[in-house]
Formats: structure tokens, sequence, C-alpha cells
């Protein structure tokens, strides 16, 4: 969904970074959720489903691969449909009938049963979308932190910049730096409204966005787990077995 869609969720006003709205109005879709889809009816004059020839369907040499690679993991190709769809999407921009075919002769699998993985899950696009994601949370942690308010102050900046694929997520599963976003994929937070506008910066000047406050730069209690993260092959040993 992008930032210009006339179904974006509008708050309530007042601001909760500064104090906490004893009385928040929860943003809903015309529908009634708090997230977008579900309403979708579905087309029953499209004709049967069948798997893509692959004689007669170009894919790609790399998207190729990298779905080969993802269902050499598993041991059903069904389970590797998550991994495929986010390359071709990667590729494209959007999961598109026609990206959605090339993994399906892939895989040998029906375009119908792509879709519907791809349209359960909010990180896919059906349809064109901008270039850069912005994924705000506000389930209840981070709107009680401020997350409404941060997601307005992205929807205003989409305005402007109109590469900028803003979001509204129900749980990111990052509560202990809210309020927070994913932006391209990366985490942030805890986030002030002016980190938004410095996050557009970051983006167009195509550099880390906010490198202080992306969750990967945080420090860990596990000191294996910061060498895994910066890549070294020394390993220390567990106080615990000294």
């Amino acid at each position: 969904m992008s930032a210009t869609h006339s179904d974006i969720p509008v708050s309530g006003e007042g601001s909760r970074i500064a104090g906490v709205d004893p009385h928040p109005q929860v943003p809903r879709f015309g529908h009634g959720s708090r997230v977008p889809g579900w309403d979708d009816a579905v087309d029953l004059t499209k004709p049967p489903a069948t798997v893509p020839d692959p004689a007669l369907t170009e894919v790609p040499d790399e998207l190729r691969r990298e779905i080969e690679d993802a269902m050499a993991r598993y041991p059903d190709r069904r389970s590797a449909a998550i991994p495929a769809l986010r390359a071709a999407q990667q590729l494209y921009g959007w999961c598109s009938p026609e990206a959605i075919d090339q993994v399906g002769a892939v895989m040998q699998l029906t375009p119908a049963y792509l879709t519907s993985v791809a349209s359960f899950y909010d990180m896919f696009a059906l349809s064109p979308k901008p270039e850069h994601d912005v994924y705000v949370c506000t389930n209840i942690t981070c709107s009680l932190l401020g997350g409404d308010e941060l997601h307005e102050a992205f929807i205003e900046l989409a305005h402007e910049n109109p590469d900028l694929n803003v979001c509204s997520f129900e749980c990111l599963g990052a509560c202990d730096i809210g309020p927070m976003a994913s932006v391209d994929g990366e985490y942030v937070g805890p986030l002030t409204i002016d980190d938004a506008r410095q996050i557009v910066e970051d983006l167009h000047a195509g550099a880390p966005v906010l490198p202080a406050k992306q969750l990967r730069s945080r420090r860990c209690a596990d000191p294996r787990a910061e060498q895994r993260a910066a890549g070294s092959d020394e390993t220390t040993s567990d106080p615990a077995d000294a």
C-alpha cells in the first residue's frame, strides 16, 4: 500500500511521545481492521490454475539460481515459496503476475498457490509500489510510545517523496526499541519525530539509515553472538564452562 492510499488510517490529535494519551483513537481501514487487505473478493471467472510451462516461460538466470538454491534447502519444494517470492520482488520491485509465473515455472507450482502465499503476508506487494519500504510499528507498545504520530510523520514526508512506501504495521517484534520502524528491512529505533526526516535523507543519500539506532548495532548479552554478527572466526569460551 502506498502512502497516498485513500484508506490510510489517521489517528487522533496529540503527541504520545511527549505524554501518553489516555484515550487514543485506534486507526482503522474502511473494512474495520487495522491492516490492509482481507476484503479482496476471489475472481471465480478465472480459468483453472495450471503450472506454467518451463519451456515457454523465460526466467532470468539470477532469479532461477536463487529459487533453485532455496528449494534445495527444503525436503518439500513448497517450503521455498517465501524466499522465492522475495527474490522475485527484489528483482522486479513487486510480485507481478509475470514474476509469479516465473517462480511457478521454476518451482512447478501454480500461480494461484503462490498468489495465496504472497497475499497472506503484508511485506509482499501484488501491485506496483514505491522503491523504499518504511514499515512503522503501530501495535500496542509502539503506539503508546508514539508509533501513530511517527507513522503520520512518515506519511507527510511521503507526500513530498513519492519513492516512499509507508505502511503501518501491527507488530514487527521489536518492542524493546519502540517506537520503531523497518526501513528497507533494517530495524531502527527508538525513533523520534525528527528521525523520520533523517531516515529519508539517509535513503536518498544511499547511506545506512540511522546507524546508531539500528537493531544490529545494539550490544548483546551473548559475546559469541556479537562475534558472529561481526563475521569473526574466533570463539569466546562461555564463563559457565570455566
